[in-house]
């Protein structure tokens, strides 16, 4: 077969490869003003994102699961983003909630990727 993903043009990351993305949401549990923390929790059902290389909106979407575990698959070569979104501690944003993005690159096939755990605020 032909290595659609060699150097020039070609498709770029995305789905249709043998690779994926593995990580884990912690979520610390807030009051208010952030200035006592309740609980710390595995982020059971939260939405995740996976955006391919400079695409402006995510790609695909995902819950995580019961421990907080979630899974992007079929990935191709390129470079991707994941993101969650979070209370803003800072209190700085306007609608309260900021994204968390963590960069990854996929540079071969079968490769598995684990992001480090994303830590949200609730």
């Amino acid at each position: 077969g032909v290595d659609r993903q060699s150097r020039g043009g070609g498709p770029g990351p995305g789905p249709g490869g043998t690779s994926s993305v593995t990580g884990k949401i912690i979520v610390e549990d807030y009051n208010q003003t952030f200035t006592t923390l309740w609980a710390t929790y595995d982020g059971a059902d939260r939405d995740v994102y996976l955006r391919y290389g400079d695409n402006p909106t995510y790609s695909e979407h995902v819950k995580s699961g019961p421990e907080g575990d979630f899974e992007f698959n079929y990935l191709t070569k390129g470079n991707y983003s994941v993101y969650v979104y979070s209370k803003d501690s800072s209190l700085q944003a306007p609608s309260g909630q900021i994204s968390i993005i963590q960069e990854f690159e996929i540079t071969e096939n079968k490769q598995v990727v684990v992001v480090p755990t994303f830590t949200v605020f609730e």
